[in-house]
């Protein structure tokens, strides 16, 4: 199976901190993989890494079959898909849903001077409608609720049909109910044999939606365990990446996580 992403000994470091310490990771095409961990263990620097967005200090990066650093990422760049908070920041507030949408195709910010085809028109609107976002074409994006806001993005980071979609917390700030339906339609999505590879960061094991094949934890930079995800989202690996006793159920392809009394 081709490999879509290799970490092979990197190291981010800031001063005499590792934000990630000596990471050896590979992602092949098709794999749908969940990182974990706490606050500050270094999961969206691996992710900034992964997306060509920052350099390792050290180690080696092969990222679509291109080496980091020795190729040209605005080639690379609408092949990655990249929903985040930080990037919801970059968006005109005043901007359309439809143009948010339709200016991923070009990985820009902000409707100016670009031309597009039918279909790239007809793509936008399929993605919309698969995330729930038809009605809200002509509304502005400063005026979404949260969850309405990040299923924008993630339509966005598909609009150029990337190899490798990144999503960072899609989860965060979502009530219930929006935490629900985005993962029902992120499940559609990663049990969607035709769409791309896909990388999902969370802190919540409740989070993570049916058809991801692959876990990695993190833990302080390094990592704690990375595997299949049967084998890795267990009680004892848990507990090793956040520091206190917890027990893992299961329900189907949905996992539940609490403290272990």
């Amino acid at each position: 199976m081709p490999e879509v992403l290799k970490c092979a000994d990197i190291v981010v470091r800031r001063g005499a901190r590792h934000l990630v310490d000596h990471v050896d990771w590979v992602v092949n095409e098709g794999e749908r993989w969940v990182i974990l961990g706490p606050n500050g263990a270094g999961k969206t620097t691996l992710m900034l890494v992964c997306s060509g967005r920052m350099f390792p200090t050290s180690g080696l990066v092969e990222l679509l079959g291109e080496r980091l650093g020795k190729t040209d990422m605005a080639e690379l760049k609408p092949l990655i898909g990249w929903a985040s908070s930080a990037m919801m920041n970059d968006i005109p507030p005043s901007e359309r849903v439809g143009d948010v949408v339709l200016t991923g195709a070009y990985s820009v910010t902000g409707r100016w001077r670009e031309e597009y085809e039918s279909t790239d028109v007809v793509r936008a609107a399929k993605l919309m409608f698969a995330w729930g976002l038809s009605h809200l074409a002509r509304r502005t994006f400063g005026t979404l609720s949260e969850g309405e806001r990040k299923r924008t993005c993630i339509a966005r980071a598909l609009m150029s049909n990337p190899e490798l979609l990144l999503l960072d917390e899609p989860g965060a700030g979502l009530d219930l109910g929006g935490r629900e339906d985005l993962v029902s339609r992120m499940s559609e999505l990663a049990l969607d044999s035709s769409e791309p590879t896909q990388i999902l960061i969370t802190h919540h094991v409740e989070e993570i939606p049916a058809g991801f094949t692959h876990a990695l934890l993190m833990r302080d930079g390094k990592v704690v365990a990375q595997g299949a995800i049967a084998d890795v989202i267990t009680g004892p690996w848990l507990s090793a990446t956040f520091g206190l006793p917890i027990k893992v159920s299961r329900d189907g392809e949905r996992f539940l996580a609490m403290r272990d009394a």
